[in-house]
Formats: C-alpha cells, structure tokens, sequence
C-alpha cells in the first residue's frame, strides 16, 4: 500500500516495550470506568492534509532528516466505558513543532515551521484498541500550555476528540483550556507522565494516554 494513503503501523510491532506499555489496560471489565473528558478540537486541526499521513511524525516520506524536538513515543488503547478494547478506530493526533507552529496555514509564525515534522498522523487500533505515534514532546506556545490534540474516528464518523497533556508541566494551572474541565480529577485524565526510555542513548521518551470512551461506536 502506498505511503501516506493509510495509517500504518510502522516502529509499534518491533518493540516489546511499548507493546507491553500500550496493552496495559486500566480496567478489566468489570465496573464503568471514568470516562477521558471531551475537549475542543481547536482551530488548527490540518486545512490541508499531509501527503504523508502515517503515524511516524519525525520522517516524512522517508527522508533522512529528523524533526526537531525530543523523540516521544505515545502508546496508548482506546477502550469502551466498561474497558473493552474498540478495534479499527482511527486515531488521528496533530501538534504544534518544536517551535510552536501548526501544520495549518492560519498559524502564527508560519514562516518558522519546521519542514521536517508532519504535524499530524493517523493509527488504525488493533484488536486490543491499541495506537502508537511517534512524535515529539509536546512544546508551549503563546497562551497555551502544551498539548496534543487527540481524535478518535471509527467508519468515517468522528466519535471523540480530547487533548493530552504534559502530567505536572507548569504552565497546565494557568491553561483556559485545560482549565475549563472544572474537576481536578478529571483533569487529571488528560495527563500524561513523558518519562526516559530504558537505555535509549539519543534520550527518547515515551508516554501513555488511554483513553475511555462514553460509549462504544455501535452505541453512537
């Protein structure tokens, strides 16, 4: 299949870390679990897809140079509102680069966007719900603390769309966005710990963000 037409799975099925870190589920059937609270999808969700619209956000079509920024790898399941995996979501995440500009032509400071970082990539889930996206860590930009935004499609329809956060970075107190979920606990449901990769020597990190689901797709 062509590159960019599709999600691929490139990078997840090599690594038994972060299979092991995204198939780690939070519940196990039995009760409700707290649902991922809804967020805004904001004004720069890509006008105009990338060619390459993979889930490896560092490379674009194949070229040898890297993106700017620190190396994430975000793993995570989507999961229904008793923990039962949901399998062929599509899972889109799109971010501001390392220097705060969006793949969309209405953000500030075009002229510095980084031409080495997709912006934006898509994962088909598998039949445990798991994604995985390698990326960069996300990066603040004037007014907002940073984030990435998260959107989950299953048949063509979209079914959910949140943001993801940085656990303790602190500029998440002063967030009008972030800070619109009024409950702290479930603030603390978009957050995510970026932590060291076990003997990565270029410094990667990776992050988990699962998330819960109010219904499953046949109920929507």
């Amino acid at each position: 299949m062509r590159k960019g037409t599709y999600p691929t799975r490139r990078g997840f099925l090599g690594s038994a870390a972060l299979s092991a870190m995204a198939l780690a589920a939070p519940g196990a059937f039995a009760e409700k679990l707290a649902r991922t609270p809804a967020q805004t999808e904001g004004p720069f969700y890509p006008n105009k897809l990338p060619l390459d619209t993979d889930n490896d956000l560092l490379v674009i079509n194949d070229e040898s140079t890297l993106a700017i920024g620190e190396v994430t790898h975000l793993v995570g399941r989507i999961l229904g509102p008793s923990g039962e995996p949901v399998r062929n979501a599509l899972v889109e995440i799109w971010q501001c680069d390392n220097n705060g500009v969006y793949l969309h032509s209405g953000s500030a400071n075009g002229g510095n966007r980084d031409a080495g970082f997709q912006g934006f990539g898509r994962f088909l889930t598998g039949s445990t719900g798991e994604y995985y996206f390698r990326t960069i860590k996300p990066v603040p930009y004037p007014g907002r603390t940073p984030h990435i935004h998260v959107k989950v499609k299953f048949k063509g329809d979209d079914l959910f769309t949140t943001q993801c956060y940085i656990k303790g970075h602190p500029q998440n107190e002063r967030d009008f966005v972030l800070r619109a979920v009024g409950d702290a606990k479930q603030r603390e449901l978009l957050m995510a710990d970026f932590v060291p990769v076990k003997d990565s020597r270029a410094g990667e990190l990776q992050a988990k963000f699962d998330i819960v689901l109010g219904q499953t797709p046949e109920q929507a």
